[in-house]
């Protein structure tokens, strides 16, 4: 849901949206600062182990209190040395199926945008042709 890329990967506006999204908005310092401390390939995006990171941190207590990456994984609600990859993963896989859910409203809204904008376009066409046939006749 948040890899808007569908590259694998989240990177500082979908960590941005991820955040909003979760009710804990942060400043674009304070996402830049969430990444770099788990960013171990220094590409200055997540990918899903840098993500699991976060919440072996958690688990640790290795994460500052007031920092982002603590409210993510608080509000994320997961202990990765509990549940393992495994758990996280399927875990991870329950939220998007529940959040595509939720944006289905979305999806029809784009759909509905998608379809008016081809209206116009025929519109314009039909149009054009019209003045073309006009024209012929003048």
């Amino acid at each position: 849901r948040y890899d808007a890329g569908r590259d694998g990967f989240i990177d500082l506006m979908e960590l941005k949206l991820m955040m909003e999204k979760l009710g804990a908005p942060q400043t674009h310092l304070g996402l830049k600062n969430m990444i770099k401390e788990v960013d171990e390939d220094f590409d200055s995006k997540l990918s899903f182990r840098e993500f699991l990171l976060i919440f072996r941190k958690a688990a640790a207590g290795e994460l500052q209190e007031d920092s982002g990456l603590h409210v993510l994984a608080r509000l994320s609600e997961i202990d990765v040395s509990t549940e393992g990859v495994k758990g996280a993963k399927s875990f991870f896989e329950a939220k998007v199926q529940a959040i595509n859910v939720s944006s289905r409203f979305e999806e029809e809204i784009k759909a509905e945008q998608e379809e008016r904008k081809k209206q116009a376009e025929e519109m314009k066409q039909r149009k054009a042709a019209f003045k073309e046939l006009q024209s012929t006749f003048k």
